[in-house]
């Protein structure tokens, strides 16, 4: 099998393209979050904290001179990206809460309805009309 007929079969199983489309989704779920927490929940918890802008928030390690740039540690903005995986990790958390409570309602439902009894073979449907006819004359 050459590597590119195997690439193909690798990359257009179920699995892979379901993760692929994942992905992408993740990606722009994370944009929304990221705006939902920077424009929409951060000012208020800063101004409820005395007008503290979380992203500006950081700690000079070294001034900035001539030809050098300052060396800051942006504590900050690490506040901002976990609030983000936070709200992101909770988002996911009952998206899934929420589709296993579906699964589970719908094996419940399958569960309930019982099975329908095997569909007799050709030969037993013969000897039954055989006899239902015998039973006739």
């Amino acid at each position: 099998m050459s590597m590119m007929s195997e690439f193909k079969e690798f990359a257009m199983r179920g699995n892979v393209m379901d993760m692929a489309v994942g992905i992408i989704i993740g990606g722009a779920f994370g944009k929304i979050v990221s705006s939902f927490v920077n424009d929409v929940l951060m000012p208020p918890i800063g101004m409820l904290l005395g007008g503290v802008d979380f992203t500006g928030l950081a700690v000079t390690l070294r001034a900035a001179s001539e030809g050098a740039e300052a060396v800051t540690l942006n504590y900050g903005m690490f506040i901002q990206t976990l609030i983000d995986f936070i709200i992101i990790a909770f988002a996911i958390f009952m998206a899934i809460k929420a589709m296993n409570s579906l699964k589970r309602a719908e094996e419940a439902t399958a569960e309930e309805a019982p099975p329908e009894p095997p569909k007799p073979s050709a030969e037993v449907e013969l000897l039954t009309q055989i006899r239902d006819s015998l039973r006739n004359r």
